[in-house]
């Protein structure tokens, strides 16, 4: 019988406690003939007002100023050292471009991705991952690889080669 009882006191417990912790910190009702917005409305406001905007052009060309183009699917790069795979090495990458080049980042994504990884590969088997593989003067050397694939096959609108995230898995 306390078998079926102890469940039941539980529950209720832990119901009226969420009840009441609810009641307690709910906020606080505005006043009659106040405006019905508060502090997160305005400022959830004032970003959808800074987002709806129209970008001002830039130095770069284009009239929209930059959008980041995200790589679909992360790189996934082997580390071999006496012609074993010692890590894997993961990767994520976007692109800081003109929001003119969009559907043409997409329609050759497949494409950029090979060259992508060829460098990626190119870096790896010259020790790119090996230490401290995150200094920035390494992370440099990349990015500007990257950066000089990127535009040859969508010209100067590519401003920036992104590294988004970057992972290290010792075998």
């Amino acid at each position: 019988m306390i078998k079926l009882i102890v469940p039941v006191v539980f529950l209720s417990v832990g119901l009226g406690v969420g009840i009441g912790a609810g009641v307690a910190l709910a906020p606080a009702k505005a006043p009659e003939g106040a405006p019905e917005s508060n502090e997160a409305d305005k400022e959830t406001k004032g970003f959808e007002d800074k987002k709806a905007k129209p970008k001002k052009p830039t130095e770069k060309g284009g009239e929209g100023g930059f959008e980041y183009l995200k790589m679909t699917k992360q790189f996934v790069v082997p580390v071999v050292e006496d012609d074993k795979i010692a890590a894997m090495v993961t990767m994520t990458l976007s692109l800081e471009a003109d929001p003119t080049i969009t559907e043409a980042f997409y329609s050759i994504e497949p494409k950029l991705r090979d060259a992508f990884l060829q460098v990626i590969f190119d870096h790896a088997n010259i020790g790119g991952f090996n230490g401290r593989f995150t200094e920035s003067g390494n992370l440099g050397v990349l990015r500007k690889a990257l950066l000089e694939v990127a535009r040859k096959d969508l010209g100067d609108n590519v401003s920036q080669v992104l590294i988004m995230s970057i992972n290290r898995q010792d075998s």
